[in-house]
Order: structure tokens, then sequence, then C-alpha cells
């Protein structure tokens, strides 16, 4: 059932992401002209450039993804300690070990990069927190290694400790992320409790700002108690109504509906 579950998501995904509406539009044009229907190859060809204008004029995504990213606030955990914490997750998705880095030798870090980043911060600042990076592929067929095994790579290349690294390199999404780990998480949350003689204590979790209102409410829905840390924001405080960016757009765009979606689907599911 996850597998479909997984297959069907991917399926949603290209049908919802607005610059293949434009492909579909034109397509739909072209076949109404050579059927000499000109009221209907004129009004797909509008279609088609609404479509783009839509997706290329920023402030149309950036109201609706900033939103999503403030879903969740952002804490402040320097005014926090270590011993508040009971360790580090951090959501896959920004580590690429597939063709390209099988074929170039070099383990890509796409535009999430910052979940990367702030990890590495983290690993630093709390060297002695137990830390969790979870994924293997979104991919429908993945090709190299997982991206836990990339980014433990990423780790021994830095030269960050790794005595308290775990990896969970089988989950393709973020329920997956979440069941997969959940048994290391309380096992690892056990072990520090029955040490320091005191309840769990809350883990810090990395994903981006537009991703974290669903992450969180999978967390909760596991009774796994987290404190936020949103990172790769793509929207500020104000809105630019006079930028347009047609790749800029498209991302923001995806980025929203995919989260809708996903939100609408687990729902369904039961998953959150």
């Amino acid at each position: 059932m996850d597998t479909l579950f997984f297959v069907f998501s991917k399926i949603v995904q290209f049908c919802i992401e607005p610059l293949n509406w434009v492909i579909v539009f034109v397509a739909l044009s072209l076949l109404f002209l050579s059927l000499r229907k000109p009221h209907l190859y004129k009004r797909f060809l509008l279609f088609a450039l609404a479509d783009l204008l839509l997706v290329g004029w920023l402030p149309t995504s950036e109201v609706f993804l900033r939103t999503l990213e403030d879903r969740v606030p952002k804490i402040q955990i320097s005014q926090m300690s270590e011993a508040d914490f009971g360790g580090i997750i951090i959501l896959g998705g920004a580590v690429e070990g597939g063709e390209i880095a099988l074929d170039r030798g070099e383990i890509s870090i796409g535009s999430a990069a910052e979940r990367v980043t702030k990890a590495f911060e983290l690993i630093r600042k709390y060297p002695d927190l137990p830390f969790i990076f979870t994924g293997f592929s979104g991919r429908l067929s993945p090709v190299g290694v997982s991206e836990a095994d990339a980014f433990k790579q990423l780790v021994a290349e830095q030269g960050l400790p790794d005595k308290n690294a775990h990896y969970e390199n089988q989950s393709r999404n973020t329920y997956e992320n979440v069941v997969l780990m959940k048994p290391m998480i309380l096992e690892l949350g056990a072990r520090s409790a029955k040490e320091a003689d005191a309840p769990p204590k809350p883990w810090l979790l990395i994903t981006s700002a537009s991703h974290m209102y669903r992450s969180v409410k999978i967390f909760q829905k596991q009774g796994i108690v987290v404190i936020p840390v949103p990172v790769d924001y793509q929207t500020g405080n104000r809105l630019h109504w006079g930028s347009f960016d047609l790749m800029e757009g498209a991302g923001q765009w995806n980025n929203f509906l995919h989260e809708t979606v996903g939100l609408l689907a687990y729902r369904i599911t039961g998953k959150i």
C-alpha cells in the first residue's frame, strides 16, 4: 500500500506542476488548430499564456508560500542548552547521490542546501548529541547511493564527529522518514533518559520551512516531540510586486502545491 501511495504521489506531483500545464494547453491548442476549430485553438493558447504569466509573476506564489513557511514559528534554540535536546533529526531532500554523483565522483547538494549546512552547524555545536539523517531517494527509479549514505560521506569529508551518527536509508517520503526512524528515536531517547534519570527530551528537527508544518504533524501523530528548526526559506517579509521570474515562480508554486496536496493526502489517509 505504501508503494502504491508513493507511485501515485509522483503522478499527482507531475500533474500539479504549473509549467506542465503549459505543455497540455499548447498541445490542445495545436489539436484544435488541426481540427479547424479556431475559437478553441485561441482559447487554449490564451490559457497557456495566462499560466506563464501567473507562474512568472512572483507575488502570486510568494503570498501562498510565505503563509505556509510561517505556519510553524521559528524557535530561538540559541537560548536553550544542549541538555534540553534529545538529539538532531535531519530530513533528506537536499543531498543527491545518484547518477551525476556517480559519474562525477562528488556528492551533490540541491536547492535545499540549508538542511545540510544547518545540520553541520548543529553537529559541531552539540557533538555529544545523537543525530539521525533519514532518506533513501524520492525518485521512482533511484540510481546510486541513498541520501543517507551520501550524507554520511559528506560528514566524513567535513571531518565532523560521527560517534553519535545514525542513518536511516530506506524511506522514500516524509511519512516513511518518521515511521522508519521512530524505533531509533525511542531507543536512543530511552537510553538517554535512563542515563540521566529524566524523561525523554524533544529532538531538534531540521527541514525546509515550507515542509516543516507537514513534518511536525506526522511526528505528532507518531507521538514524537520535536523542536522545529526551519531552514531554506524561499520568501521574505515583503512581496516583490514588480518581479517576474519564470524559473523562481515555478519553483515556489511547485513547493506550495506539493505541500498543500501532501497535507490533503496525508489527512485523507490518516497519516496526520
